[in-house]
C-alpha cells in the first residue's frame, strides 16, 4: 500500500502519528509524512511539507475577531472543542491545496489524519480513497472531527466520515470514542529527537524529577520552570528542566538540558512537572510516572482534569507550584498506585504494529 500520514504544521499534532507510520513501514508499505516543521527524528520517514501558507497565529487571531466570547472561554480552559475547532477550520484551508497536489503526485491508496487535519479527510473524499481518523490527543477525536468539520469557514464543505477511527486514551481516563468503527492502540511516545545524556539514562542519587512546557509559543504556556526553581531547595529532589527557560542562579538540585528524547528519560525518573499537554500526559502515564500539570488554555485544563480524575496526576497553576506540591508528587501513595494501574492499562493496548491489518482491510476491501 501507498500510505499518507497528515497532520497539521505543528510537532505536538504529528509526533503521535510516527509510531503508526512506521509501523506500516515496516511491514512493507509505503509510506510518506505530510505536515512541516518537522522535528529532528522522525525514525527515517519519508517527509513532503504542506504548510508553507500555513498560520496557527494568523488563523488563531481570525477566530479571535470572529468569535471573541468563545475565545475568552478558550483562555480559561472553558471551550470544549467549538473554539479549537473554527481555528483549525480556518487554518486547514491553507493545507488543502498542497496536500491535494502531493497526493496526486504519490497516489496513495489510504490517508491516515490527526483529529485537526481535516484537509486529509478532504482529500480523500477528492480522490476517493479510504481515510482513517487517528486520535492524538484526550479529547475524543471523533468530536474534534466534528467541531472543525462544521465550524463556519468549512461548514457545508463535503468532508466525508473516516472509514476506521484509531482511539488511543485510556479506557479509564475517558469513556471510549463513540462511533461505529473504532480500533483501540496504544499511545507510544514519541520524542522528535534529542540526544539522552548519559546521567540521564539511569536513575540518580535523589529522586529525578523532569520539567517540561510546551513547544508552542503563546500568551500562557503553562511553564512550570520559574515556580519550580523557587520551590527546588525545599525539596530532596534533582530538577531537570528540559528546554529550561532560566534566568540567574539556580538552586544546587537543578539542572537545565536541552531537547531530550522524554520518553527515554521518564522511565528514570520519579515525578514528571508539565503544561498538561496531551502527549506529555500520555508520555508520563505510558512510562508510569506521577505527573504533576498546570491547567489552562485550550485543552490543558480538559487534561488537567482527567488526569486529576484518574487519581494519576495532581493539577497546579504553574505560578502557585510550592515546596508541598512537590514533595505530594514524590510521596503521595495514592497517586503513585493510580499511575501504576493506568500504566499497565496502557501495556495491554494493542500496538501500533497490530493496528496495519486493519488498515489494510480497509485498501483490500
Amino acid at each position: 500500500m501507498r500510505i499518507m500520514f497528515v497532520a497539521v504544521p505543528l510537532q505536538g499534532h504529528l509526533m503521535p502519528l510516527i509510531p503508526l507510520a512506521a509501523a506500516c513501514r515496516d511491514a512493507g508499505h509505503e509510506v510518506i509524512l505530510a505536515s512541516g516543521g518537522f522535528p529532528p527524528d522522525v525514525l527515517g520517514l519519508r517527509t513532503a511539507d504542506i504548510g508553507a501558507r500555513f498560520s496557527l497565529e494568523r488563523s488563531a487571531l481570525r477566530a479571535v475577531l470572529r468569535h471573541p466570547r468563545l475565545a475568552r472561554a478558550e483562555m480559561r480552559g472553558g471551550a470544549g472543542t467549538s473554539f479549537v475547532g473554527e481555528i483549525f477550520g480556518r487554518a486547514n484551508l491553507a493545507l488543502v491545496a498542497p496536500l491535494l497536489a502531493l497526493a496526486e503526485r504519490e497516489r496513495p491508496d489510504l490517508i491516515v489524519y490527526e483529529p485537526l487535519s481535516e484537509a486529509g479527510a478532504i482529500v480523500a473524499g477528492r480522490l476517493s480513497i479510504p481515510s482513517v481518523l487517528q486520535e492524538n490527543t484526550l479529547w475524543p477525536a471523533t468530536e474534534l472531527f466534528r467541531s472543525v468539520t462544521t465550524s463556519s469557514v468549512l461548514a457545508g464543505t463535503d468532508i466525508p466520515a473516516p472509514e476506521l477511527t484509531i482511539a488511543v486514551c485510556p479506557p479509564s481516563l475517558r469513556e471510549p470514542v463513540g462511533a461505529e468503527h473504532v480500533v483501540m492502540m496504544r499511545a507510544v511516545p514519541c520524542s522528535g529527537g534529542g540526544e539522552l545524556p548519559d546521567w540521564l539514562g539511569a536513575p540518580g542519587d535523589r529522586p529525578r524529577v523532569l520539567v517540561s512546557h510546551s513547544t508552542l509559543n503563546g500568551p500562557d504556556t503553562g511553564d512550570p520552570s520559574a515556580a519550580v526553581i523557587t520551590a527546588a531547595d525545599a525539596v530532596d529532589a534533582e530538577f531537570v528542566l528540559v528546554r529550561g527557560r532560566t534566568r540567574g542562579t539556580l538552586p544546587p538540585n537543578v539542572r537545565v538540558v536541552g531537547r531530550i528524547p522524554l520518553d527515554q528519560a521518564l522511565p528514570h525518573a520519579a515525578g514528571f512537572v508539565h503544561h498538561a499537554g496531551a502527549g506529555s500526559v500520555l508520555g508520563g502515564l505510558a512510562a508510569g510516572v506521577p505527573q504533576m500539570t498546570t491547567p489552562g488554555a485550550g485543552d490543558r485544563k480538559h487534561n488537567a482534569d482527567l488526569l486529576a480524575r484518574r487519581g494519576a496526576g495532581l493539577a497546579v497553576p504553574a505560578k502557585a507550584i510550592t515546596a508541598a506540591d512537590l514533595n505530594r508528587l514524590l510521596t503521595d501513595p495514592a497517586l503513585h498506585a493510580a499511575t501504576r494501574e493506568v500504566a499497565a492499562e496502557i501495556a495491554a493496548m494493542p500496538a501500533p504494529e497490530s493496528v496495519v491489518p486493519a488498515l489494510e482491510k480497509l485498501v483490500s476491501a
